[in-house]
């Protein structure tokens, strides 16, 4: 752990017992839509762990059950069957409000498009998930702070997002997602909206995040993104097609190659 990140957490907003098992652990997690006419079986039977500090791409067609996954992982949808366990707890059958407290506390989302509040600073906008966990002003400040440094825009942090482009919008997400020390980054489709330049930006941001002990699961249509990742799992039609190490990736951190079935 770097020094930045000694400092951040020697003063730790959110005091939780730490669990020693995978983070994510999935068993036989099963998604039915039903529409009345007709029933469609977005996710079939799946079997998944991901381990503290791994990162992980998603990827798949249209359709492929990638999407609703994220959604489940992200505690934004609830499974049709099977357990899906988020840092021991399991999620599965959780009521609206328990799944919003754990998507607070558990969880730091960036998004395609950003997502940020356009009428405030983007000081503010880290500050925002703090202030939903009671977390007090000047500790949210001092965080907020911070956080906006580590990505690189502290001389930034009372511009509005209008006056930022769109890789330092990311980067404002990137920060607030950190904001409440959550176990799990979930980024979905994160350079979807951004130029190549912008896109290699964020994504060597993630891999530092990574490499400082974040664990990391994005999901992507994008091959030279996904490259980025130490874990590449596809899906097609509802299910796992394969799930793979990106061997280069984990030997050297910046290969693009050579891959082997995951454990």
């Amino acid at each position: 752990m770097n020094k930045w990140m000694k400092f951040l957490h020697r003063d730790s907003i959110m005091q939780e017992d730490v669990h020693d098992g995978p983070l994510i652990k999935l068993e036989n997690l099963v998604k039915i839509y039903d529409t009345g006419a007709i029933k469609v079986l977005g996710l079939k039977k799946i079997n998944l762990t991901i381990e503290r500090g791994e990162f992980v791409a998603i990827m798949g067609h249209s359709g492929s059950g990638k999407s609703t996954l994220m959604n489940i992982l992200g505690c934004l949808d609830r499974p049709t069957l099977g357990h899906y366990y988020l840092d021991g707890i399991d999620v599965a059958d959780m009521t609206p409000d328990q799944l919003s407290d754990i998507r607070n506390r558990k969880i730091g989302f960036v998004f395609q498009s950003f997502n940020l509040i356009s009428r405030t600073s983007a000081l503010k906008n880290v500050e925002l998930p703090m202030t939903y966990a009671r977390v007090p002003k000047a500790k949210r400040a001092v965080r907020a702070r911070l956080l906006l440094e580590r990505v690189g825009l502290g001389a930034r942090k009372e511009h509005m997002p209008n006056e930022l482009s769109g890789g330092q919008r990311q980067r404002v997400a990137i920060a607030r997602a950190l904001a409440n020390e959550p176990p799990l980054i979930l980024a979905d489709e994160p350079t979807g909206n951004l130029d190549t330049a912008s896109s290699v930006e964020i994504m060597e941001l993630f891999t530092k995040l990574h490499q400082e002990g974040a664990t990391v699961v994005l999901v992507t249509h994008e091959e030279d993104i996904a490259a980025f990742a130490h874990r590449v799992i596809r899906f097609s039609d509802g299910q796992i097609q394969s799930d793979k190490l990106n061997v280069a990736r984990v030997v050297s951190g910046n290969g693009k190659g050579g891959e082997q079935d995951a454990d």
